[in-house]
């Protein structure tokens, strides 16, 4: 489509064109007459002789051969992801080993979305008027560490409702199998995460669960400062202030307000999603075998959009063992 400016339309590149064809003109005597450079009389003479007033309206600029495309086979892959695993062009790129830009670029060519704007069940658009919040972190490992418990519903022997479907599912879920607490520790600064599944949330298992979480980031060579918790009834008794000890200061987060610990609420989201509801599980002991796999995926394999892209062992010196 000619721009507003343009010298001809369609229909002044048709009459250029009869003029020099039909009525003989010179080619100089039509650009002087049109206002046109001479070049501009060849190429619209040229386009009429060979494709008559068809030729007149303009062509696609893009390129008849695309070398540097991406395959279709590799687009194919990115939506894929996209669809089953909702993850978004950061996620993808670290895992396809592309350009954010350009895993960006496929999105936008099929139609796909923000994950902001679509349903997290169903996957269907909507519109969120919500902004994101402000990210902080903390500048070393161990300034801060977020410490959370998430309650986990177990599997019934021969599966759940992922297995057999609702009906059936919530007879199996009647037999009564109780629950798992996860205690969860996550670093601030690295992402670093430790976790656990227990009984209970008691104060003397919480206690204890930190104790062990602490000695797990010592051997990372992380010196925790700080702990942050909400202000459960385990989080605020004498056993756990306890293993605290007094060179860890203790804060806790305002009533209401869960998204101050937001990278354990992140990390808690992250779990079920890529652990406890990622496969169809027939019994409780196959998806509780699968947590150590996915910890080390977690904290040595995985991607980060906070991280640009880097997995928490990326910022925790020498946690791979590469140097002696």
């Amino acid at each position: 489509m000619s721009h507003a400016n343009a010298p001809l339309t369609p229909t002044g590149r048709l009459r250029l064109a009869k003029c020099v064809v039909e009525d003989e003109w010179t080619k100089r005597r039509a650009a002087e007459r049109f206002g046109v450079s001479l070049t501009t009389v060849r190429k619209w003479v040229g386009r009429y002789l060979e494709h008559g007033k068809d030729g007149m309206t303009d062509r696609s600029s893009r390129p008849r051969r695309s070398p540097s495309q991406t395959p279709r086979r590799r687009e194919r892959r990115v939506l894929g992801l996209r669809v089953s695993r909702r993850w978004g062009p950061h996620r993808i790129a670290y895992h396809l080993g592309m350009q954010h830009s350009t895993v960006h670029k496929i999105l936008s060519r099929y139609g796909c979305v923000r994950l902001s704007f679509t349903d997290p069940a169903t996957g269907a658009p909507i519109r969120s008027s919500k902004r994101k919040a402000r990210r902080y972190e903390h500048a070393a490992p161990g300034d801060l560490v977020h410490v959370d418990i998430k309650k986990l519903g177990r599997i019934p022997d021969g599966g759940g409702h992922k297995v057999h479907g609702r009906a059936k599912g919530n007879r199996n879920k009647a037999r009564g199998m109780g629950y798992w607490y996860i205690h969860n520790a996550v670093d601030d600064h690295s992402r670093l995460a430790y976790s656990e599944l227990l009984d209970d949330e008691r104060k003397e298992t919480a206690a204890a669960f930190w104790e062990r979480a602490r000695a797990f980031f010592a051997d990372a060579g992380i010196t925790v400062r700080r702990v942050l918790t909400d202000n459960g009834s385990c989080y605020r008794s004498h056993a756990f202030a306890d293993a605290l000890g007094p060179h860890i200061a203790h804060k806790r987060t305002r009533p209401y307000r869960p998204q101050t610990n937001g990278k354990v609420e992140r990390y808690n989201r992250t779990m079920l999603e890529e652990w406890a509801y990622a496969a169809a599980y027939d019994r409780e002991a196959d998806r509780a075998a699968q947590l150590p796999a996915f910890l080390h995926h977690y904290n040595f394999h995985r991607g980060h959009t906070a991280l640009r892209g880097a997995s928490p062992a990326d910022r925790v010196h020498n946690l791979r063992g590469q140097n002696s």
